[in-house]
Order: structure tokens, then C-alpha cells, then sequence
């Protein structure tokens, strides 16, 4: 060759090494200086800004960030950054379905149809995104492979470890080899212009188990299983034949993975972005649980709407002259919230029973990964039934397991790297004991007391823990757990935000979502008189005035959120005093709280008669 061609093919081969390179670094970067679209009031922390980066220059993608750094995140920022994204099929297990149907609708800048097929329904050619759970594919492969998917996106894609598995072949399909050798139909995969695998553990237990994965993502980087298996998996004879469950060249295989298809970051790598712990509810879909979250949903508004309209009675009744009013009021409201707790309780066990089987299914994927997690739970039977599943790879704590078998959960949990699992009660498991080998807490079911979660959460987060810890929350769409599940974690980002500025005392009593506060709850019965005998005829005057005013404003009786009149529990209390012939001094110091809570719908002039 002539030197001038050498040259070319010296700057073509240092082209090229540069190109990697720069791909190594991009698998990395912990932020990158790009603007990406974005839903108002949402961001992307920097190092998901520099991942959704680094995966539009690669035609697929491998993201394999640890668990908790938003990898779904990430996967519909591709779809939002690239309006050439049209078409997309998200492939997830069951109960991930309505988690990636939620996150969808809430990341996404475009208007895409989405729909969650079913074992009976896929119509990818009717809508923009279809979301499809693995157990489903090989029912519905004929219909899959006639789209031409702009992007197809496998979550949990270490659940393709197998290339013997249907879901495996539904995907990445069947090469002429295999057909040859196990006599059945070459089948391609699915047709994808795009791709994106997400899973935290790429490489689950050994090199062997990502070849499915790393093949169809970059099938001319590594073509051939068994050039594959000699060179990272020590493959040879075993002396029962053709071994290749050891490793080898791991350092090289990462390079070649980040050069070509990996993003990957610690979450040491980000840690100094992340908060000391992320929060994440999981929703899955109703399903065959719908009957138990429909009695439990009926109740407790059956429930709420009684307890609305004691509490009203109890309002009303701090003005009555009749000290004994007050007190049967709150006699009445002390019984029904007791009614109310005892049924509502026995719902939501019901319900919690009958989420065993998602549970169990979310577990299983944690613990195919390979990683460690501590799940907590209320009721025995829920936590008896789920570690029935695990066996050997499970350990129990809660109120049935004897005090000198406790101390010997904890420890096999910490050190037996079999034991991937850590079951435990809310209460018997939620104080006093370590369990930082794992960084993962999931709960299937919720305490009332906000403060019992928090303690569960800190058996992880605590001295001795490495990483930022992620806390899960399943529960089922509709169910009471996904409404308190929300307050609860609103509730505790509050906390940690203020936490370097005000001291928040912990709530008390149940977390029960219920209708807003009404006005006069914080004036006490027993401070009424003493604030009555300051009441003019004037600002008595002025005050029933505006509560009429108020009320004539409030037609609807609250039904529609218009801005106009009372609103929820002061709907009752309000027109109640509106409609009385004449206020009383104790009346008018109830009216007066109403009063000033929507003193923007009133004259200047007459608030300020109503302090007068």
C-alpha cells in the first residue's frame, strides 16, 4: 500500500477509536449542555438530560443505569426529543402497565394515543404508543411484526435472558442457526427503526445472560454466540460439554458495551443530584382485584360523606346555648369515625389480599435482576403468602416470627448473597434492626401513621448504607392505598424540604384523604363565648350579609370548582348560617371564619365592617 493510503487508513482507524471513545465518555456523563422538551413544571435532572443525549446518537440503546435514576424518564424523552418518534411499542411486565401508562401522560409534550393492549385486545394500528406486558407478546407476535415501529422499548429487558424463552423469541426473534438446529420457523424480530432496553442489571449473574440482549441491540458489533461465549464467558468443555457460565475480558466487554449500545451511571456517579431518597408509586391496573377496590372505594366515601356532615353538625353545634348539643355532636362524629375505621380496615386487607399476585410478580422481576430489596407489608397473611413464593431466597420478620429467630433474619439477609429478599412487618420489622445490603424498599401495603413508614424506609437509609435509597409503593388504580400513597409521599417531600429550615411535627393520626378542613375547625368551643361577647350588633350585621352574599353566589352548592361562593365542608356550615332569621354572638364568630376565608369575593368596605 503507498504511503498516502497507509495515511488514510491510519486517520480512518484513529477516526473511528475517537468515535468510541467519545461514545465511552457519553455512557457516562452525568449532564450534558442540551435543551430537550420538557412538560411545564417538569425537568430532567442533569445526568437524564445527558442519557437522553447520548441515546439519540445511538440508533439502540442500552439503558443501564442503576434502579431509581429514572430510566423511563429518559426513554420518553427520546420519544419527546425526536419528533420523528411516531409509532412506539413499550414492552413491560404486567404490573408495570399502568405505571408506564401514567408516566407517558405525564411526560410527554405530544399528543400520542396510548393504550395498554390486552390478552383480547391490540391495536397498534389505531394508536400511537401501545404498551404490552411480556406475558401477552408470543398471543399477539403476528400483529406486532406488521407495524413498523419507529421504537420499540423493552423495560425490565433482563427478563430476555433466555433465548430459549417465548418472550425472548416474541422480541429478537429466530436466526437460521437455531431454526437449523431445533427444527421450527426462522422468525425475525420485531420490526424497529429504534431501540431501547432498560434494565438495571445488564449483565444480571454472568456475561452468558446479556448475549440475547446484546445481539439484537448491536448485532454486527457481536455476531457470533460462540465467539462471544469464548472471549467473556471462558466457554469450553466443562467435561459434560460446551461451558459458558464463567467470565472473562469483563473490562474490555464494558468498553465494547459503552462504545456501542450502554449508557450507564452509578448512582455514586449522580449521587451529589439525588436526594437521600427517591420515592416512586407503582399503580398497577385493577384487573381481577376490581371487585375488592370497588367495595373498598364505595365505603369510604360512603364513610366520608357521613363523617362530612358530622363534622358540619359538630361546627354548627360549638354556637348552639346548649352546652349538651356540642357534646352529643361529638359523641355522634367519635362513633361513626370508629364505624368507619373498623370497615374501612377490613377493606383494605381485602384489597390487600387480593394484590398478592401483582406483588409477588414485581418481586419476581426484582429478584431475577439479581438485586437485593426489603419489602414491608401489615397483614400476616399478605406477608405469609408472599415469602411462600421466595422460600430459601426470602427472610421474615414480623409479629409471628419468634424473638430469637429475628436477630437471624437480619443477619442472613445482610450477609447471604442468596438471600435477596428481607420480609417484614410495618410494625414488628420497622425499628431497631440494619438492612443496608439493599438500597431498595418496597411497600405493598400502607399504616395509617406516616411516621411508621419513615421508620421502615430508615432500616435501609441509615449509618453503614452506600447508596441513595428508592422507596416503592404498590398499589392498585383506584384503590385507597394510591390516594393515601400520594399524600404520603407529598407529604414527606414537604418534610425534607423544609427540613434545613423549619421543624414539622409529625401528623398525627390516620392518613386518611378527606374533604378539606371547614373554616371554623381551629375555634375551639370552649374560647366561643369569650370571643361572642366582643361581637358589635354592627360586625354581626356585616357578617351575616356576607355569608349571604356568599351563598347567594352558591347555587350549585359547591358542586362545580367555579370560584364562586363556599367550597366542600364550608358549603353546609355557610348556608346554614345564611339562612338564620338572625345571627347569634356565637353564631357570628363561626360566620366571621367563613367570612374571611373568601373575603376576595366581597366588598373591601364589608370586611372590613366584619372586623370592625
Amino acid at each position: 500500500m503507498d504511503p498516502d493510503g497507509v495515511a488514510k487508513v491510519l486517520a480512518a482507524a484513529a477516526e473511528m477509536q475517537q468515535a468510541r471513545d467519545a461514545n465511552i465518555e457519553a455512557s457516562r456523563a452525568a449532564d450534558a449542555d442540551v435543551e430537550l422538551p420538557c412538560p411545564a413544571g417538569l425537568a430532567y435532572l442533569p445526568f437524564q438530560r445527558a442519557g437522553i443525549a447520548a441515546a439519540l446518537r445511538r440508533p439502540r440503546v442500552l439503558f443501564g443505569d442503576d434502579p431509581g435514576l429514572g430510566k423511563t424518564i429518559q426513554a420518553i424523552g427520546m420519544i419527546n426529543a425526536d419528533a420523528s418518534i411516531k409509532r412506539v411499542l413499550v414492552v413491560c411486565p404486567a404490573t408495570l402497565r399502568q405505571n408506564w401508562y401514567n408516566e407517558l401522560r405525564k411526560w410527554l409534550v405530544r399528543d400520542l394515543k396510548i393504550v395498554i393492549a390486552s390478552s383480547t385486545f391490540c391495536r397498534p394500528d389505531a394508536f400511537d404508543i401501545t404498551v404490552i406486558n411480556y406475558d401477552i407478546l408470543t398471543k399477539h407476535q403476528n400483529t406486532l411484526r406488521s407495524v413498523a415501529w419507529d421504537l420499540i422499548v423493552c423495560d425490565e429487558a433482563h427478563l430476555l435472558k433466555n433465548p430459549k424463552a417465548k418472550r425472548t423469541r416474541a422480541i429478537c426473534g429466530i436466526d437460521d442457526y437455531t431454526s437449523r438446529k431445533e427444527g421450527c420457523p426462522v422468525l425475525e424480530p420485531i420490526n424497529a427503526r429504534r431501540a431501547a432496553f432498560l434494565t438495571g442489571t445488564p449483565i444480571p449473574n454472568r456475561p452468558l445472560e446479556a448475549w440475547p440482549l446484546v445481539h439484537y441491540l448491536a448485532p454486527d458489533e457481536f455476531r457470533s454466540f460462540y465467539g462471544f461465549a469464548q472471549r467473556y464467558c471462558a466457554a469450553g468443555d466443562g467435561g459434560y460439554g460446551f461451558d459458558a457460565s464463567g467470565s472473562s475480558n469483563l473490562p474490555e466487554l464494558q468498553d465494547k458495551l459503552r462504545a456501542t449500545i450502554m449508557i450507564r451511571r452509578l448512582k455514586a456517579d449522580v449521587l451529589k443530584e439525588l436526594p437521600a431518597k427517591r420515592r416512586q408509586i407503582i399503580e398497577f391496573p385493577a384487573n381481577g382485584a376490581a371487585g375488592a377496590v370497588e367495595s373498598e372505594r364505595a365505603a369510604f366515601e360512603a364513610h366520608e360523606d357521613r363523617l362530612a356532615t358530622l363534622r358540619v353538625a359538630c361546627e354548627l353545634a360549638k354556637a348552639s346555648d346548649n352546652p349538651d348539643d356540642y357534646a352529643e355532636a361529638v359523641s355522634r362524629l367519635k362513633e361513626a369515625a370508629q364505624a368507619a375505621f373498623t370497615e374501612i380496615s377490613k377493606l383494605r386487607h381485602d384489597t390487600a389480599v387480593a394484590k398478592i399476585p401483582y406483588v409477588i410478580d414485581y418481586l419476581r422481576t426484582i429478584v431475577e435482576s439479581g438485586s437485593k430489596c426489603v419489602f414491608f407489608a401489615h397483614h400476616h397473611d399478605v406477608i405469609e403468602a408472599i415469602a411462600g413464593e421466595f422460600g430459601q431466597q426470602a427472610v421474615t420478620l414480623y409479629g409471628a416470627t419468634p424473638m430469637q429467630d429475628r436477630q437471624a433474619a437480619v443477619d442472613r439477609f445482610q450477609t447471604d448473597p442468596e438471600c435477596l429478599v428481607f420480609i417484614g412487618g410495618i410494625q414488628a420489622a420497622g425499628v431497631g434492626i440494619t438492612l443496608t445490603s439493599a438500597s431498595q424498599v418496597v411497600f405493598g401495603e400502607l399504616d395509617w401513621v406516616p411516621g411508621n413508614m419513615t421508620q421502615c424506609e430508615d432500616r435501609c437509609h441509615r449509618i453503614g448504607a452506600r447508596d441513595m435509597v428508592l422507596v416503592q409503593h404498590l398499589v392498585l388504580e383506584g384503590s385507597l392505598d394510591a390516594r393515601m400513597a400520594s399524600i404520603l409521599v407529598q407529604k414527606q417531600e414537604v418534610q425534607v424540604a423544609a427540613l434545613d429550615t423549619i421543624a414539622i411535627p409529625e401528623p398525627q393520626g390516620p392518613l386518611v384523604p378527606s374533604k378539606d378542613r371547614a373554616a371554623t375547625e381551629s375555634t375551639r368551643r370552649a374560647d366561643i363565648d369569650a370571643l361572642a361577647a366582643r361581637m358589635t350588633p354592627e360586625r354581626i350585621a356585616a357578617i351575616h350579609e356576607g355569608l349571604r352574599i356568599l351563598a347567594a353566589m352558591d347555587e350549585d352548592y359547591a358542586r362545580e370548582l367555579n370560584g364562586a361562593g363556599y367550597s366542600k365542608m364550608d358549603v353546609a356550615i355557610g348556608h346554614s348560617l345564611a339562612g338564620a332569621a338572625a345571627l347569634t354572638g356565637r353564631q357570628a364568630v363561626l360566620g366571621a371564619k367563613l367570612v374571611n376565608r373568601y373575603r376576595r369575593q366581597l366588598p373591601e368596605t364589608l370586611i372590613e365592617r366584619t372586623n370592625a
